[in-house]
């Protein structure tokens, strides 16, 4: 009796662990692919911050195109963006409350991923008729600006406006992008390879920074996975 039961507890014993050796790493992988970050379309985000022809949009939104010019006269386009994680936001250099904040914060991501290859940053001034090209150099070196890693740009402030809130939904403010068209916002947008937006951030703040950091790091994974 005490050997038929030694028997049947080694069988099972066994079985146990080999079942384990299979299951923890399949949990394990079924675990990983749980934590993928979202992407974001139009659909998906607050319609208040949805411009009204793309609100029907539910797959597939991209950053539009853009023709920028940087602190150093420049032109920026995506394609200096071309396979790069980056992370937008959009400012002005006279700015005296949220964008100083904003500043600190962009130069602390910059110093935390200046040795990283695939990470770019990407700043929108909103007030580009302000903020010439010898204006955003100032601007640069004060903040420390690496240029080809950070690229603080001026242009049309019509294709500026656009880029906010038909390709970054990154406001709520509806308007032309006219003369007396402003917007103002706080928000940092992550950017994957396909220029697919996968996360907004309040650049003011120092957890949603932490949280940005560790999205960046799961972005990284999908890439390697692939």
């Amino acid at each position: 009796m005490d050997l038929k039961f030694f028997k049947k507890s080694k069988a099972t014993i066994l079985f146990l662990v080999i079942f384990s050796a299979v299951a923890v790493p399949v949990f394990y992988q079924l675990l990983k692919v749980d934590k993928k970050l979202k992407v974001y379309n139009p659909a998906d985000v607050n319609p208040n911050l949805v411009h009204q022809s793309i609100k029907h949009v539910t797959k597939d939104h991209k950053i539009a195109d853009f023709e920028l010019k940087n602190q150093n006269g420049e032109i920026i386009t995506n394609k200096d963006y071309k396979d790069k994680i980056y992370i937008a936001d959009f400012f002005f250099t006279r700015c005296t409350n949220i964008c100083i904040a904003m500043a600190y914060n962009m130069s602390e991501l910059q110093e935390f991923y200046k040795n990283d290859d695939d990470i770019k940053f990407l700043s929108h001034s909103v007030t580009p008729a302000i903020d010439s090209v010898s204006v955003l150099k100032e601007y640069a070196i004060n903040k420390g600006v690496i240029d080809g890693k950070w690229n603080v740009t001026t242009g049309s402030k019509t294709h500026i406006y656009d880029l906010a809130r038909k390709s970054y939904m990154a406001v709520i403010e509806e308007g032309d992008g006219g003369e007396n068209d402003f917007i103002h916002t706080e928000q940092f947008i992550l950017i994957d390879k396909e220029r697919r937006i996968r996360g907004f951030y309040d650049g003011t703040n120092k957890e949603d920074m932490e949280k940005l950091k560790k999205d960046v790091v799961l972005l990284k994974e999908e890439y390697t996975r692939e």
